[in-house]
């Protein structure tokens, strides 16, 4: 595959990995604007109790940037807050939003209590004592002139406040300023022009994966067996006999003259290749859910997808086989999708039919027994999904044995060729099912341990 179609898959991948969140997003949104408002169009918390033996429970400063000039959303009122306060006893409650500054001004001196977290599942307050030794009464808040918008009275007080630039606070005290504040309060927003939103997030990601179509249909289209670069060199040859071996095939030759203390820095040294790395998973997933609608449609997976993709997985194995995971070779990797001499060697087999029904339960339902045993060789709850975990994994057991056989090579200066087989073993059961999960094949990876350097001759 030449680096034209491998960037051209990138960006599109990109494009459309951004239109699939717009699209998510502008879907969660509807939601939330369908379900969770109530008939005035708030968001709103649920109606908690707040208490406080001070004289006023205020906000921690709400920030909502310079004042000067307006702001677009503020001159257009497009976010309403709602506060509702019950006062719980014979007195009236006031509620009152100020500037910040003005409100530190007239609680000067008088002991008082600030929110500083609110947690609403189980319902719990914190609050941050402010001018503890204070010995002064706040005068009348009814009196006072700083206020943005009040409320005072007994029973249930509704403030409606249009959210302006600037630095405020909000007040709940007793109106006549006496300590001992005990009220319960709603907080409620709403934001205009949500529908317009919706619309924009959706047709956003509409457009993007149009674009995203557009840049990888080109790079995939007519990318055949037979030009296909990536699967130039094949990994093994089928035997004329007997049981085929898998269609998802891994090999790793040791080196017989490792260096006992380069593995110490391979990690730093592999950087900019996980960096290429993390982009290309990305790539990988977007490219999958494309290869998922193909094979819905046509029963074929894309081959200009799938070498691209068998090309990330054989990059991955490169790397992990220098860096990551096993260690059995001190050649750097190349940057690159397609099949070389490289010690460590991955190969999957083009598939001509796939099945349509399969790909609704393979990659979740029937790998599950498989993505558990995965799960404990890497630590990868998320194992073998298409969701970029696989740049590189080197946690659970596989990490551990390599640790382990680097550790002897630092002492022996060998490195000891039953732990190599053995992680090489792993490593091949980890991307068969890799394969099998990313659609690749109908096959299901045999449950079982196949070690060795090469792989076997039988499925």
């Amino acid at each position: 595959m030449s680096i034209k179609r491998v960037i051209l898959l990138v960006l599109g991948s990109i494009l459309g990995l951004v239109g699939f969140g717009l699209l998510a997003g502008g879907a969660v949104l509807g939601w939330a604007v369908g379900t969770q408002r109530d008939d005035a169009g708030y968001f709103h918390t649920s109606t908690e109790r707040y208490t406080s033996a001070r004289a006023a429970i205020t906000s921690t400063e709400v920030d909502l940037g310079d004042p000067q000039p307006s702001e677009w959303w503020s001159d257009h009122h497009i976010v309403r807050v709602r506060i509702r306060v019950d006062s719980t006893g014979e007195r009236p409650a006031f509620v009152g939003v100020g500037s910040e500054a003005d409100v530190e001004r007239y609680l000067a001196g008088v002991p008082h209590d600030e929110v500083s977290s609110v947690h609403f599942s189980p319902f719990r307050v914190t609050y941050r004592a402010e001018n503890e030794t204070g010995t002064s009464r706040p005068a009348d808040p009814t009196t006072q002139q700083i206020w943005r918008v009040s409320a005072t009275g007994t029973g249930e007080q509704t403030l409606i406040w249009d959210a302006e630039p600037g630095r405020w606070a909000l007040v709940i005290m007793n109106a006549d300023g006496t300590a001992g504040v005990a009220a319960d309060i709603q907080g409620g927003v709403r934001v205009e022009y949500l529908a317009q939103l919706i619309i924009g997030l959706l047709a956003g990601g509409v457009v993007l994966l149009g674009a995203s179509t557009a840049l990888i249909l080109p790079a995939a289209r007519g990318h055949g067996a037979a030009s296909s670069d990536v699967s130039a060199a094949p990994l093994l040859e089928t035997p004329s006999g007997g049981a085929a071996p898998y269609p998802a095939r891994l090999a790793a030759a040791l080196d017989t003259d490792l260096s006992r203390w380069k593995w110490l820095v391979k990690w730093f040294l592999a950087i900019p290749h996980l960096i290429v790395l993390v982009v290309l998973w990305i790539a990988f997933g977007v490219l999958t859910v494309v290869a998922w609608f193909a094979i819905l449609f046509t029963g074929r997976y894309p081959r200009g997808i799938f070498d691209f993709n068998v090309g990330v997985m054989r990059w991955t194995w490169r790397v992990m086989y220098y860096a990551t995971s096993v260690m059995g070779t001190d050649q750097y990797p190349p940057f690159s999708l397609t099949a070389d001499a490289y010690p460590a060697r991955l190969e999957v087999d083009y598939p001509e039919r796939l099945s349509r029904g399969l790909i609704f339960v393979k990659s979740w339902l029937l790998a599950a027994p498989h993505l558990v045993v995965i799960g404990i060789l890497t630590s990868a709850s998320a194992a073998a999904t298409s969701n970029g975990a696989w740049w590189g994994f080197s946690g659970g057991l596989i990490g551990i044995l390599t640790l382990v056989a680097v550790v002897v090579l630092l002492f022996t200066r060998r490195y000891p060729r039953d732990l190599h087989v053995l992680l090489v073993g792993l490593c091949r059961w980890v991307f068969r099912v890799i394969a099998y999960c990313a659609l690749m094949t109908d096959r299901y990876p045999p449950f079982r341990l196949d070690q060795g350097a090469d792989e076997p001759r039988g499925g």
